[in-house]
Order: C-alpha cells, then sequence, then structure tokens
C-alpha cells in the first residue's frame, strides 16, 4: 500500500509539473534559437552529447576531425570509435594566437570527412573558439557539426542558426546554474531522422506486439523515466539567464575576467595559462611552489570558490603545451569586483618569491 501510495504521489507530481516541463523545452528553443520539438532532455550534457555522436553511422575509413582543446571525454568517444570502427581522428591544428585555425581546418576537409566536432569554450581554458567559421565550412561542404556547448550556454550568446551546427548539446549546471542531472541535446530536424540513436526503449518510438518504430521527434532520443524536477528547475534557469539578458551577461564576465587575468599576470611567479583572441569567463593560472590541490583548499577556506583543472582535462591541449594542474576560477555575473580584487590580493599576499 505504501509503494502504491508512492506511485500516486510521483504520477501527481508530473501532472503538476506538466506545463512547467513544457515551458522548458520551449524556454531553451527561445534561448539557442531552436524549436522546441527539436530539444531532447538527458541525465547530463555527455550522454546528450553521446546521442548524437553513437547516433551517427560512422565506419572504416571516415574521418572526424576536432579541436586541441577537445573534452576527455569527447576524446574517449573518438577513441573508442577509432579502435572499433576504424574510424580516423584528425586534430586541427591552432593559430599562433591559440584558437582553432580554420584554415586550416579548410585544407584538411575531404570526401572522407564525416563529421566536425568542437567544443565551444574548453574546460580548462577561457578560449572561445570561432565556432561560426566552423559552421560556414561544415555547411559549404554538407558535414554535419557537432557542437559541445556545455560551457557556453548561459555564458554568452549562442543561437544555432548563427552558428550554423547541425547538433548541440549542454548542461543545465554550468553557467546557466540550473540542478545537476540535467543535459539537453538540440538537433537539426533534416539530420535527426538519420541518426539512430545508441539505445532505443518505450520513450523512443511506437511499439507492438511484433515491431517497432522511432518516432521522428525529439523523443527519439530520450528516455521514459526522467529527471522531472530536474527538468523544471532548468527552465526556471533558462528563464532567469533570459531575463538577466545574456548580452549583458556575456559583457560583465569579460569585464571581471580581463580584470582577473591582468591582476593575477601583474604578480610575480604567477603564470595565467589562457590563450586566445576571444576569452570568457573561465581563468586558470599557476603559482610557483604551490600544488593546484593545495590552493583550491587554502583559498575555499577563505569562502574563495575556484576548482583545479587538470591539464588531461583536455588531453591533447595539456600534452602538447605541457599543462600542470591548475586553479580555474569560473567568474560569473554575479560576481562583484571586489570579489575578484580579493583573489588577487590573496594570490599576492601568499605567493613564494
Amino acid at each position: 500500500a505504501r509503494r502504491h501510495e508512492e506511485v500516486r504521489l510521483a504520477d501527481l507530481l508530473l501532472l503538476e509539473l506538466g506545463d512547467r516541463i513544457e515551458d522548458t523545452y520551449a524556454a531553451i528553443g527561445e534561448l539557442i534559437g531552436g524549436d522546441p520539438s527539436e530539444i531532447s532532455m538527458s541525465d547530463n550534457a555527455t550522454r546528450a552529447w553521446d546521442m548524437a555522436f553513437y547516433g551517427l553511422d560512422l565506419g572504416p575509413g571516415d574521418r572526424i576531425l576536432t579541436t586541441s582543446t577537445e573534452y576527455s571525454s569527447n576524446l574517449a568517444a573518438y577513441f573508442d570509435a577509432r579502435d572499433r570502427r576504424g574510424v580516423a581522428v584528425d586534430v586541427v591544428p591552432d593559430t599562433s594566437s591559440g584558437e582553432l585555425d580554420i584554415e586550416a581546418l579548410e585544407t584538411m576537409i575531404d570526401d572522407r570527412v564525416r563529421l566536425i566536432s568542437v567544443n565551444h569554450i574548453p574546460t580548462s581554458s577561457g578560449i572561445v573558439e570561432p565556432v561560426a567559421e566552423v559552421g560556414r565550412l561544415a555547411r559549404s561542404h554538407g558535414i554535419p557539426f557537432l557542437l559541445d556547448a556545455c560551457q557556453s550556454v548561459g555564458h554568452l550568446p549562442v543561437d544555432v542558426g548563427d552558428i550554423g551546427c547541425d547538433m548541440l548539446s549542454a548542461t543545465s549546471r554550468k553557467y546557466l546554474r540550473g540542478p545537476r542531472g540535467v543535459g539537453f541535446l538540440w538537433v537539426r530536424p533534416s539530420l535527426a531522422r538519420k541518426l539512430h540513436p545508441p539505445f532505443v526503449e518505450l520513450e523512443s518510438g511506437d511499439i507492438t506486439h511484433d515491431g517497432f518504430r522511432l518516432h521522428e521527434d525529439r523523443r527519439r532520443f530520450e528516455t521514459w523515466e526522467k529527471n522531472y524536477a530536474g527538468i523544471a528547475g532548468l527552465g526556471v534557469a533558462v528563464r532567469y539567464a533570459m531575463d538577466t539578458g545574456i548580452d549583458a551577461v556575456w559583457e560583465r564576465i569579460q569585464m571581471l575576467a580581463r580584470r582577473l587575468r591582468l591582476g593575477l599576470e601583474d604578480l610575480g611567479g604567477v603564470t595565467v595559462h589562457d590563450v586566445g583572441p576571444v576569452l570568457g569567463g573561465i581563468v586558470t593560472f599557476s603559482i610557483d611552489g604551490f600544488e593546484a590541490s593545495e590552493l583550491m583548499h587554502r583559498l575555499r577556506a577563505e569562502s574563495i570558490n575556484v576548482s583545479v583543472s587538470s591539464g588531461l582535462a583536455s588531453p591533447i591541449d595539456g600534452h602538447r603545451r605541457g599543462l600542470p594542474d591548475m586553479v580555474r576560477a569560473s567568474v560569473h555575473a554575479y560576481n562583484t569586483e571586489a570579489e575578484v580584487d580579493r583573489l588577487v590580493a590573496w594570490v599576492a599576499d601568499h605567493r613564494r618569491t
């Protein structure tokens, strides 16, 4: 009886959240310039990305072009496809200033390239990759373009039409500041119908006693059991971001991050590791004589919230540049100039010079 009551309460909660769940799809559509019917929910950004990547029919001889700053989780999928399916994985060089080299990308495209897959903002650097230029090239050659926007949605203006990507994955928990356990995927309708999700279940399509047919809309990428409370919370976070104004958020993040970088760069014994002509709110640095984990714990003890970004978070870039574990300070629009200056002052006082 108790179990029956729990089920009834869960069903009642879902009915109560129904309108808010639908509004989450609508809000995300408004935020990224897509239609709600093109957006599917997932447990996290990685699983959303996986539904797109593993839905592609890649095989021996096919090529994937990606960036030096690609996330380790995405690289794992590329290497898995290389080792199991015979797919080639090629890394596009960077320019001297650190961003993906668009001219090099164009020279690498041939009729074997079946996917261009990049991240918008890497996890271990503040660089903002030139994704609209990537989109222009991908469209002109008819190559699917998968964009991992987990660090950029809520951070800066993201419009799938302006970027020209065919698939976009993102998360609730980062710059949107929504609940954990929720991610989403947008897929261009013309491509969505060609992707076969890596697994199917009740929500994915219509099933009868002797057959199964995939849905044509977003449901083909979803599961029946979802984090409904988290999805509703994501909708609130998206609406909050849009009410604040993404352009204003981006402008303030850039100002605060620039202030932090300049303050740190003026200090001896401190190295700021961010490179690129356009930089966002992720600031990575190290201090001579300190382990990043020690600095993180000491700063958190002073209520200065930072994290550690491992060089393995972006393995190719980390190996190429010889990056150590770094302190990562991710500024957001709600931070104040005084908070940024307090971090710089703490570093100045605790250096070993």
